[in-house]
């Protein structure tokens, strides 16, 4: 038996799993909101204490969490956490705790994925099993991930990146703006403050404070009841029967221009050949406007570029386990060893 988490900002996603001839089948699972914990430490216990006690005890844990991983030890930067795999292990009582970065442990999972569990962005010109390329991953959600996965051997190595944390670099007018908007209040810009949950949010203010885009009264209204902005703007700014919210609907098109772009960048950084995936939390609620086409102009206008990116495919994951499941892969892999 065991124990696997996806550690995030917003959420954290436990899974308790047992290993069955070489396959991972999930025994038990829960969800715990991050903020209301002062610790990693304290959400493990609780799912621990709320499950039954497992015969011989856990054989080993990981868990995918957002941040640096230096020395098996971490400072999540959208949380006030320190978390240290060893004070973990000792906590828990299992005897080796792996902490991975979140998206290291998204990759890991792609393996685990169904085919109705990922959508199609771009073809692409997919190569032939066996001798595929290298593969990349971008994650917009409570922050911005990025990770290399470069085809090593027979298999893909994933590799930590704080991408999320390069520099904001706008390529139209519009951007332009909304970059030295973000810079009075920020300072420096990160990719992250446009790109992520609060990023789709900069953008609102951007478009109606400075801009000065309409804003529907409904909209207004579920911002001021203290609602996730995230997930306001993001319905409200899907195309519908009515016309919505402009100010939503522009802040999501830059949005997806950006998301396009930078994903871009990472194919192009890790010569992505293999496949770009977008994992994390926004891309499979946004999926209509991710496919209208704008985020594929965005992601092929690289100048000379843009004829090895169309051959790039590109795929949304669309289950919200897949760092769950990698972390789970990991696991069992330390238990082998």
């Amino acid at each position: 038996m065991i124990l696997a988490g996806d550690v995030g900002g917003t959420k954290c996603n436990l899974g308790l799993f047992e290993e069955v001839e070489g396959s991972l089948r999930l025994v038990r699972s829960a969800q715990y909101r991050s903020p209301d914990h002062p610790g990693l430490e304290g959400v493990v216990l609780a799912f621990l204490a709320a499950s039954p006690p497992v015969p011989g005890g856990l054989q080993a844990a990981c868990f995918g969490i957002a941040g640096p991983v230096v020395g098996n030890r971490v400072s999540t930067p959208n949380l006030a956490w320190v978390v240290d795999g060893a004070v973990l292990a000792r906590e828990a009582g299992v005897p080796v705790v792996s902490l991975i970065n979140d998206l290291v442990a998204t990759a890991e999972g792609i393996p685990e994925l169904a085919p109705d569990e990922v959508a199609v962005l771009q073809a692409g010109a997919p190569e032939a099993p066996g001798p595929e390329g290298n593969r990349a991953l971008v994650a917009a959600g409570t922050g911005l991930g990025t990770a290399f996965i470069p085809r090593i051997g027979d298999r893909w190595v994933p590799i930590p990146s704080e991408g999320g944390h390069v520099d904001f670099a706008p390529r139209v007018e519009e951007e332009i703006g909304l970059l030295r908007h973000l810079r009075e209040r920020f300072g420096r810009v990160s990719v992250e403050r446009v790109l992520s949950g609060p990023g789709l949010f900069n953008i609102y203010l951007y478009l109606r404070d400075v801009v000065k885009l309409a804003e529907s009264p409904r909209v207004r209204e579920s911002l001021a009841n203290g609602l996730d902005p995230a997930r306001v703007i993001g319905e409200a700014g899907l195309p519908g029967p009515d016309d919505g919210c402009p100010v939503c609907s522009r802040a999501l098109e830059i949005f997806v221009a950006v998301y396009g772009a930078v994903a871009g960048n990472v194919a192009l950084l890790g010569t992505a050949t293999g496949g770009l995936w977008l994992g994390g939390g926004i891309a499979p609620k946004i999926l209509p406007r991710l496919s209208d086409g704008l985020f594929r102009e965005t992601f092929r206008a690289k100048g000379r570029f843009a004829a090895f990116l169309e051959r790039v495919p590109v795929r949304v994951i669309l289950n919200d386990r897949a760092a769950l499941l990698g972390a789970a892969r990991r696991a069992a892999s330390l238990v082998a060893r």
